[in-house]
């Protein structure tokens, strides 16, 4: 006889949010020993988020360097000639919001040839590009926009950007490291724009990949955005702004 076992979240898109006291691992029995009729056999369970000592629950965060997963595992032990099931899914954790209020911290930018830190500088074509995020303190639930302006530019533009980017630094023997890698990237543009229009930022952060900004004794987790143009002659024009992200 063929049996499968499976787990099902009763509520598969519902975000486990942390509680006073927080998960670390937890093991339970769901059912005693005994028979399982044949058919479909469904069996209720439920539990409370615990820690173990002082640990803290972080959010779920799916990154290169570090990973934050909380999964269920569920193992059903059988007779000596029946070989023992486990199966196991994930589930999402969110922390808690935060009590005080996030206060937008609007950011003007200004590009041009001497603003930027290369050493092929002198050799850029002339250009002028202005523009704004309506703030780097940002709610991750909420889009982060701004707008950019082309006010000249003596070369074409063939593309603008916005990249998001994740920072994160672990402890190693040596000390620490410090990675950065991208997220996403998502063009806002494209071809020769028209000067002086403004055109919107706006981006969603993406859920899994990015988290409330963490810093721990062990690692830290930071993201950054940058604004990249690329001019007609394939030249890299790239603006970095540090984000705080907060869950509200």
């Amino acid at each position: 006889m063929s049996v499968t076992l499976d787990i099902r979240l009763k509520r598969a898109n519902k975000v486990y949010r942390e509680g006073p006291i927080q998960l670390i691992s937890s093991n339970i029995e769901v059912a005693k020993a005994g028979k399982i009729p044949g058919g479909k056999t469904e069996i209720p369970f439920e539990f409370p988020l615990h820690t173990k000592g002082n640990k803290v629950l972080y959010e779920t965060y799916h990154g290169v360097f570090v990973n934050i997963q909380y999964t269920l595992r569920c193992d059903m032990k059988r007779s000596l000639l029946a070989k023992d099931l486990s199966r196991s899914c994930e589930f999402i954790v969110h922390c808690q919001p935060q009590k005080s209020k996030v206060i937008p911290t609007p950011v003007n930018f200004t590009i041009t040839p001497d603003t930027l830190q290369s050493r092929e500088k002198n050799s850029l074509p002339k250009f002028l590009i202005r523009g704004h995020l309506d703030a780097t303190n940002c709610v991750i639930s909420l889009p982060l926009t701004g707008e950019v302006v082309v006010e000249n530019s003596d070369v074409p533009i063939k593309s603008i950007e916005l990249q998001l980017v994740r920072v994160e630094t672990c402890g190693c023997a040596e000390g620490y490291a410090r990675d950065a890698t991208e997220i996403q990237n998502i063009q806002i543009a494209e071809g020769d724009v028209c000067h002086s229009l403004a055109i919107p930022i706006y981006m969603i952060f993406p859920r899994l990949f990015t988290c409330p900004t963490l810093e721990t004794t062990n690692f830290k987790v930071e993201f950054e955005v940058n604004v990249v143009v690329v001019l007609h002659d394939d030249h890299l024009i790239t603006e970095n702004f540090p984000l705080k992200l907060c869950r509200l």
